[in-house]
């Protein structure tokens, strides 16, 4: 049997999390150094799973199935695609920024009610978490991927309401008891998607007689499994409702601001950057994969959800006085024209979606974590609180308008090209809803430039005087990010060749083919 590389890749954070939490309480240090080698580690993994996946191979590739919970036909079956890989390779780039970063957030502090933060079980917490993204990305059994969409609400409840943001301004107590509403909410929110992605689940199996993705795919082919519109149509909203939660998409998105702003800035970014795509993800592999007519029957009403999220979530991140808070309503707008590049059913859509969510996680994880620096700084995160930044630091201040103009998709850094993607396969298919997405461009300049200035440009506050600049382990954390930003804006082909084909097969899933330009016959 040839090895497992994806199970390697998987486990390696879980056994990097309980040796982790192992570590005696005392060795705090020792306890950050094993959680940064096992991330690496499996960044070396995930390296070693892009350069073995074959972009005009299988569709699913480095598989492994083995028997699980036989008497309900439940397997334990991973394989990957391109868009599973690309998204594996996200993570395992980004964990080892979000430790670097969070290197002191769980600290001990002198105060009696923070006292028993253990910093190994926050770091153990973010390996667990890396773990089960990194299986629901290559899970190929339905039921093994819902054991997964639901686990990981676990260590990112106690990571979001135990070990919350420092830079709050009320008092402890009433920090604590935003934090612990927060969770709660996460939680909540997410469990409710789950218990009726569950029932969908259960409904699947009744219809198809399997969780596997390739036995469904293989009864569809031949004929033998036949599913009445109606049944498939309760199905797919099961399963788009918890999606949609995850993801978040309007009006189901009310948790995601209040997680980002309670949460540390690296939580933040696992909660936005890395958890959240699992959403967006599974209506590419489940939705369109498993429920190919309900999708279409569905589009107008996803298409115009996204649409309100877009205008709805920059409109929002306009009037904002929390910095979190902004990028979190920045992010619900930018997750409305990932949903909408997978709906529009065009090629462009879908391979801009994809991306997108590649490089939406690239650029928040280098606002938020630069966002993050700064709010230590000054111990607060209300943008009334700063101003002149740039004038005592400038590097901060340089890494923080770059990550900045990432968001806004500024040309020549990533998130242009999957914008600009996503915005043409929408026009291709429905013109009026591509123009009413690039509202989300101009409003996406205005937050961010609004931001950059009242923060970082004008007079320098008293308040910000003595403020250091980026240092050695800061500076680590962003500049890797930023040349990444700029690698992939100006060269994205590493990325296009792998998530293309993958598309190819989701389009071919729902039967649609990208629509022709009219041209007018010459007279």
């Amino acid at each position: 049997m040839s090895f497992p590389l994806l199970t390697a890749t998987a486990a390696l954070p879980a056994i990097g999390a309980i040796a982790t939490a192992a570590v005696p309480a005392a060795r705090r240090t020792a306890a950050k150094w094993l959680a940064l080698l096992f991330s690496l580690g499996t960044l070396v993994l995930a390296a070693v799973v892009f350069l073995r996946f074959e972009p005009g191979g299988d569709r699913y590739q480095l598989t492994e199935s083995r028997a699980w919970i036989a008497d309900f036909g439940v397997r334990y079956e991973l394989g990957v695609d391109g868009i599973g890989v690309a998204l594996l390779g996200l993570t395992a780039l980004l964990i080892p920024f979000v430790i670097v970063a969070a290197w002191h957030d769980a600290d001990p502090l002198e105060t009696k009610s923070t006292r028993w933060r253990p910093t190994q079980g926050f770091f153990a917490l973010i390996l667990m978490v890396e773990a089960m993204v990194i299986l629901s990305f290559v899970a190929t059994d339905v039921f093994l991927f819902y054991i997964l969409f639901e686990a990981m609400l676990i260590p990112m409840y106690f990571l979001i309401g135990g070990f919350g943001d420092r830079a709050h301004a009320g008092t402890d107590e009433s920090a604590a008891t935003q934090r612990s509403y927060a969770a709660v909410k996460f939680l909540l929110y997410n469990l409710a998607g789950g218990l009726i992605m569950l029932a969908a689940v259960i409904g699947l199996y009744v219809v198809a007689g399997s969780f596997s993705l390739s036995e469904i795919a293989e009864a569809r082919a031949n004929g033998s499994l036949e599913m009445a519109t109606s049944t498939e149509r309760w199905l797919f909203l099961g399963f788009f409702f918890a999606f949609a939660v995850k993801a978040p998409l309007w009006p189901l998105h009310t948790w995601l601001p209040n997680a980002m702003g309670e949460a540390t800035a690296p939580v933040a970014v696992l909660i936005t950057a890395i958890v959240d795509k699992v959403g967006t993800f599974a209506m590419l592999r489940f939705c369109l994969g498993l429920f190919p007519e309900a999708s279409k029957w569905a589009t107008p009403v996803v298409i115009t959800l996204a649409l309100i999220s877009i205008v709805y979530g920059a409109l929002l991140a306009v009037g904002q006085r929390d910095i979190k808070r902004l990028i979190a309503y920045a992010s619900i707008s930018h997750f409305g024209f990932i949903i909408l590049g997978i709906f529009a059913m065009t090629s462009q859509g879908q391979s801009g979606a994809t991306l997108y969510m590649v490089n939406h996680g690239i650029s928040t994880a280098a606002l938020l974590l630069v966002a993050g620096f700064l709010i230590t700084r000054r111990g607060s995160r209300l943008i009334a609180d700063y101003g002149g930044v740039q004038k005592v630091a400038p590097v901060l201040a340089g890494t923080f308008l770059i990550g900045g103009l990432a968001t806004l998709s500024l040309p020549g850094l990533a998130p242009f090209v999957s914008e600009f993607l996503v915005l043409v396969g929408t026009f291709s298919a429905y013109p009026v809803a591509g123009i009413i997405a690039t509202s989300g461009i101009v409003l996406a300049a205005l937050y961010v430039l609004v931001l950059y200035q009242r923060t970082m440009t004008g007079p320098v506050q008293e308040s910000v005087r003595s403020m250091s600049d980026l240092r050695a382990r800061e500076l680590a954390v962003a500049v890797p990010l930023i040349a990444v930003l700029i690698f992939l804006g100006v060269f994205p082909k590493p990325l296009t060749d792998v998530v293309n084909p993958a598309v190819e097969h989701t389009m071919s899933d729902v039967q649609k083919k990208d629509p022709q330009p009219e041209v007018e016959a010459a007279k």
